[in-house]
């Protein structure tokens, strides 16, 4: 194997330039030549592809989101798309992929290896949701970017002696809700993989109140399910489930409520040390793993060891909340 190729796709995280120069130096290590793909499978299609050297991963570490850019394919879905994303890879001699990204970037590294075009796969995501890792890039700086946020939240808060409902990213998935309500101190935690009951958290702000508390912070994940929310609400453009939440307790308990949805601020920044080491300690072992003719796998962390998850197991499996950490959360709340 002479050369390779690596792309950032899907989401951005915070985290990804610096796997992006672990690829590119652990290759130019191996002596493999390193082609950098823009903006994900699009830019594959396209043919938007020029060779890495050392010099263009320089001062990259420490910045968020991706040089490469990134950007979600309709067109890689289909059969024409694939073709033109091999003729691509075929015309420019990259013989292997590393391809960086969440869920939907991994069902496009299984596309490709259905068809013969070896990958591996680096898990970079805020939400933290693919199975056969402990964490992916991106998510410690987006807990962090949140437990920032909220800290300034609880200021405001606590001088107007109000209700904050305060709605964060995670689509299906509730673990970055969950580990910055955690470290917040949040009274309530609303996440989509356990069902809660509103008049259970309309208590919990009225026994707030009474003891004495000038505040209280409720921390929803945007994927709740729909178990007590007005489904013909969910049409109206930006009403999301986080208001409904905030309506029900102000008619419930009386008190002023506001809603803060982060949106996609959790995207950016400057990567943790956390998201840097584990950057580039995955970049460089994808590329070990793709030398040694490994192939159709994730890289990841699991108890603090790197590990190699083939793209079945991981797509086939929700990751799953661990339950004790959302009961210690809803003790210490």
């Amino acid at each position: 194997m002479q050369r390779i190729g690596v792309l950032t796709s899907g989401g951005d995280a915070p985290g990804m330039n610096a796997a992006v120069r672990a690829v590119t130096r652990q290759a130019l290590n191996l002596d493999l030549e390193v082609m950098g793909i823009s903006r994900g499978y699009s830019g594959l299609i396209k043919g938007e592809i020029s060779e890495l050297k050392d010099k263009d991963v320089s001062g990259k570490i420490n910045r968020g989101g991706t040089f490469l850019f990134t950007a979600r394919s309709e067109k890689f879905k289909t059969a024409e798309g694939q073709e033109e994303a091999i003729f691509q890879l075929k015309n420019y001699g990259i013989e292997a992929l590393v391809i960086i990204g969440g869920d939907g970037s991994l069902q496009g590294a299984m596309a490709l290896e259905r068809q013969g075009i070896p990958t591996v796969g680096v898990p970079a995501s805020i939400d933290n949701d693919l199975s056969g890792t402990d964490y992916s890039i991106g998510f410690d700086t987006a807990v962090n970017t949140v437990v920032e946020a909220v800290d300034k939240i609880r200021d405001t808060a606590t001088s107007h002696e109000r209700v904050f409902v305060i709605e964060t990213m995670g689509r299906n998935n509730g673990l970055l809700t969950l580990e910055s309500g955690l470290a917040v101190g949040a009274e309530a935690i609303l996440i989509p993989e356990i069902e809660f009951d509103i008049e259970e958290v309309c208590g919990i702000v009225r026994k707030g109140y009474e003891s004495g508390k000038s505040h209280n912070l409720i921390m929803v994940a945007e994927g709740i399910k729909d178990c007590c929310l007005d489904q013909s609400k969910k049409q109206e453009k930006h009403y999301s489930a986080a208001f409904q939440i905030g309506e029900i307790i102000t008619e419930n308990t009386g008190f002023e409520v506001r809603i803060i949805v982060l949106g996609h601020v959790q995207r950016g920044g400057s990567p943790s040390a956390l998201d840097r080491v584990t950057a580039s300690k995955l970049g460089s072992k994808a590329v070990e793993v793709i030398k040694s003719g490994g192939r159709g796998v994730m890289v990841g962390i699991n108890q603090d060891k790197i590990v190699t998850v083939d793209y079945d197991v991981i797509l086939e499996q929700e990751k799953q909340i661990d339950e004790s950490l959302y009961n210690l959360a809803k003790i210490l709340g």
